[in-house]
């Protein structure tokens, strides 16, 4: 306290003659003529005028007249203060306890500083000369606080309700709740509505006082009827949830869209969301989105994940994902881990934003780095299959660990089946059953037919085979169908074994009555394989078409066979052009290149060669010979497509290297016809 005692003792004597040039000083600013108030206030202030003093420092810190300088407004300030200023003593406090960094800009006095020290002339006499002040105000949080402490004793309200924030919440000294409701009252009693403001969170919170909710509302509400824009807030919450008061949304509704009006951003959102819901006012979705944008743009996290949800769910309209995806994306770069987890699945889906594998990648370890742990299970997939980074087994492994002290069984499955092939690590039988076991313990359907899997091919003995049984029908009394099917291949003999057709059926069929496509196809050849003891078409045909309506390409192939041969159904060829067609779409490579022949000939459907080329291309790209050695005829031809020997010799030779004679023949016929050209 020696400096503020110092002050308060007058050190710096007050001319009164020079009262008359602090008023020119006035009457130029008024004017607004800064310069020349600043000059004449320079003067009054070196003959000894504190205000004078103080007004240069303004004038440093608003840029008025003279260029804007943190440093230099200090300095004045600190005259003032020193003169015994107390309005100067509070905002020199302010400057103190959060410091003021140099600004940037192309005349700012930092980007001279570092052109100099790139130069190696740091320190040059020139730099005192054009900036006596320096270029920052250094934090000082002791001085701040005698400054600030000066001034609130001086009875500066807003000072006194800094000294009650500093001792509430601990600012460089140790946390002092009675002494923060003593500031606090000092402040009120001036009316300074921050004051009574912050009495209200005293009491509200039973700082240093028994909780008081009735008592903080009282005060809550002498500082919102002053115009302070938080503790109407405060007020509305109270109204909200009935702390304090009776219950009363339309009161909420008021008072936040009072302080809304205000852009107060915690204001905002919940008036947003009560615009949204209609609850204690006229429900408006335009209102709300209004006001949850305003909030978002005011950075307010709570505000930006709403307003993203709002537009992912197109409340009274159709979803806008790009909307939705670019503030999920705000409030990702703010560090919101759910929102990091979903703008990666949107770059991995293309959701909204342009697919990015790398984006997506970034994305999910940013959420897994915050224990997201299906983002570290995302990224261990990522790793392992080098999408959107390089391929990184190792990296996978840890993610998948991280994903299992998550709680996803599924990251447990991987590395179980990792250590079983040892797919880019080394084999370890002990370890994958372990990882499997741990996920199968939890009671995971997947997990139990996962490790059943691995029993099975590992050992087939009878033991073996017993418990993985038991491992699979536990999985299939816990819904999982998938587990029904492997019990019929398990009956079928496809894991060794003395096959039971009987009881394969019996399961194939659990799992084609839950919907299963895999096994209603299964089940469909078994009742058409007339080798079985009891084949029966009808049947077979049915869960034929189920398999092929469920989109099955297999089963959907077959059915295309059916139609075309007519056996077991009536002989159909367009009905076997289209299930073709359905199978060629979903990638079956001999249902392309029938689809080819038929569609070249006009078989069930209008003659297209163009199209038959299409498919032809397709199966040929898929690896298959005899669609290879058609589309080099078709090439060699022109038929269909423009006529190109050396594509069509291209085509033979690829089918040649699988030993195709005919496309052997085809290659030597095009080699003597280009010697008989020559």
């Amino acid at each position: 306290m020696g400096r503020i005692s110092r002050v308060l003792s007058g050190i710096i004597p007050h001319v009164a003659p020079l009262g008359s040039t602090l008023e020119a000083g006035n009457a130029r600013y008024a004017a607004g003529a800064y310069l020349d108030a600043v000059r004449i206030w320079q003067k009054a202030a070196e003959a000894g005028s504190v205000k004078a003093a103080f007004c240069v420092a303004q004038a440093y810190r608003k840029g008025e007249g003279v260029v804007r300088s943190f440093p230099d407004a200090a300095a004045w300030f600190r005259r003032a203060a020193e003169g015994g200023h107390v309005e100067a003593q509070y905002q020199l406090g302010l400057m103190l306890q959060h410091g003021v960094e140099a600004p940037l800009g192309v005349n700012a006095p930092e980007m001279w500083r570092r052109a100099v020290s790139v130069r190696g002339s740091e320190g040059h006499p020139t730099e005192s000369l054009l900036f006596p002040t320096g270029f920052a105000v250094t934090k000082n949080t002791a001085e701040a606080l005698e400054w600030i402490r000066g001034a609130a004793e001086a009875g500066h309200g807003e000072a006194q309700v800094r000294m009650a924030d500093i001792c509430r919440f601990g600012w460089g000294v140790p946390v002092d709740l009675a002494g923060a409701r003593d500031w606090y009252a000092k402040a009120e009693a001036q009316g300074i509505s921050a004051g009574a403001f912050g009495l209200g969170d005293i009491y509200f919170q039973g700082l240093g006082v028994e909780a008081d909710a009735e008592t903080a509302v009282g005060w809550y509400r002498k500082a919102a009827d002053d115009g302070h824009v938080r503790a109407k807030v405060a007020l509305a919450f109270s109204y909200l949830k009935g702390t304090g008061l009776p219950k009363d949304s339309s009161a909420a509704g008021r008072l936040f869209a009072d302080a809304a009006r205000h852009d107060d951003p915690l204001a905002l959102y919940n008036i947003g969301l009560m615009y949204l819901s209609g609850d204690g006012v006229e429900k408006s979705i335009d209102r709300a989105e209004t006001a949850l944008r305003k909030a978002a743009r005011k950075n307010h996290l709570p505000a930006i994940q709403s307003l993203a949800e709002f537009y992912a769910k197109g409340f009274g309209s159709e979803p806008n994902m790009r909307e939705a995806a670019q503030w999920y994306e705000a409030a990702a770069e703010r560090g919101d881990v759910q929102a990091q987890f979903l703008v990666g699945r949107f770059y991995a889906s293309g959701t909204g934003v342009s697919p990015s594998p790398r984006e997506a990648a970034k994305w999910f370890r940013k959420a897994a780095e915050g224990g997201h742990g299906t983002a570290a299970f995302n990224i261990g997939i990522f790793c392992l299959n080098g999408t959107g980074v390089a391929r990184d087994v190792t990296a996978a492994i840890r993610w998948f660990e991280r994903a299992s002290e998550a709680g996803l069984r599924a990251a447990e499955i991987q590395l179980g089946r990792l250590y079983a092939s040892g797919a880019g690590v080394e084999r370890d039988q002990a370890r994958a059953e372990r990882w499997l076991g741990k996920a199968a313990d939890s009671g995971d359907p997947e997990a139990k037919v996962a490790l059943a899997l691995f029993l099975l091919q590992s050992d087939k003995a009878p033991p073996t085979v017993a418990r993985a049984t038991k491992l699979l029908e536990e999985a299939v009394d816990g819904g999982h169908a998938p587990a029904a099917l492997q019990l019929g291949y398990l009956r079928e003999g496809r894991f060794g074994g003395v096959p039971w057709v009987a009881d394969a059926i019996v399961w194939y069929t659990r799992a084609a009555e839950a919907g299963l496509a895999e096994a209603m196809f299964v089940l469909a050849r078994l009742y058409l394989d007339s080798k079985i003891a009891i084949p029966n078409p009808v049947v077979g045909v049915t869960w034929l078409e189920k398999a092929a309506h469920a989109g099955h390409p297999g089963a959907q192939f077959d059915l295309a066979v059916l139609y075309c041969t007519g056996n077991s159904v009536a002989q159909s060829l367009e009905k076997g052009v289209a299930w073709y067609e359905a199978a060629a779409q979903g990638g079956h490579t001999f249902a392309q290149y029938n689809l080819a022949v038929m569609t070249q000939k006009g078989q069930g459907c209008t003659r297209d060669p163009g199209k038959a080329i299409g498919w032809f291309t397709a199966a040929a790209e898929s690896g298959m010979a005899a669609a290879q050695v058609a589309l080099g005829d078709a090439l060699a031809s022109g038929n269909g497509i423009g006529r190109n020997v050396e594509a069509a010799a291209a085509w033979f030779e690829r089918a040649a290297a699988q030993g195709h004679d005919g496309a052997r023949q085809r290659l030597a016929s095009l080699k003597e016809m280009g010697q008989s050209a020559v």
